[in-house]
């Protein structure tokens, strides 16, 4: 699924774009977001991995038939190298629903370089029910 037009900006800007096209179900706008190579991955919550252009815009269309999904970011943890870099972010999602507990989506988004600029090669996420908890230190020991 060849796409010859460049993206401006950094990483940072083609995640706002990302988000932004979720946000208004613009299925063109997202998908022009991804890397060209046919091993882009995609797990929604709860979803078996999607590889590829063709199942991944699939998913998303079938998730736009209900409109647009408003998803804030926060606690945006990068690393990064010269050609990837890896934002591992906690998703607000806002309910239409008062009565469901509060949401909170686990994601990876994984950026690699390309001839056309930066691009999405993996968002994975996972569903965190409850609270949404304080920012861990880098570094932390876990065990």
């Amino acid at each position: 699924m060849p796409r010859s037009r460049k993206l401006p900006g950094t990483v940072e800007d083609i995640e706002s774009s990302f988000y932004d096209a979720i946000r208004r179900a613009d299925i063109d706008a997202l998908m022009a977001l991804w890397a060209d190579d046919e091993d882009i991955v995609c797990v929604h919550p709860g979803a078996p991995r999607l590889v590829g252009h063709a199942a991944i815009r699939a998913s998303w269309e079938a998730i736009f038939e209900r409109g647009g999904v408003h998803i804030h970011v926060r606690q945006v943890h990068v690393l990064q190298n010269m050609m990837t870099v890896i934002h591992n972010v906690i998703e607000e999602i806002d309910r239409d629903d008062v009565r469901q507990q509060d949401l909170h989506v686990v994601a990876t988004n994984i950026y690699v370089q390309t001839h056309q600029g930066w691009r999405i090669a993996v968002h994975h996420a996972s569903v965190a029910p409850g609270a949404l908890h304080g920012n861990h230190a880098a570094g932390s020991i876990l065990h």
